[in-house]
């Protein structure tokens, strides 16, 4: 089994990280409604997805 020679750093180690950071959400804008919505979900101000009233086919 492989065992480390020395102990790595903690500039190398937090070097090595760099790339983890977390990035914001893209947001999208409904084609219904224009307000900013999560992109493949249900626009959660009028319920619309692809065109289509989701919200009011749920009910029926």
């Amino acid at each position: 089994m492989a065992v480390p020679r020395n102990r790595t750093s903690n500039a190398r180690k937090n070097s090595r990280r760099s790339h983890h950071a977390k990035s914001p959400k893209h947001l999208g804008n409904c084609s219904n409604c224009k307000q900013p919505c999560l992109p493949h979900r249900i626009c959660p101000h009028c319920g619309f997805y692809g065109g289509k009233d989701i919200e009011n086919a749920k009910k029926d």
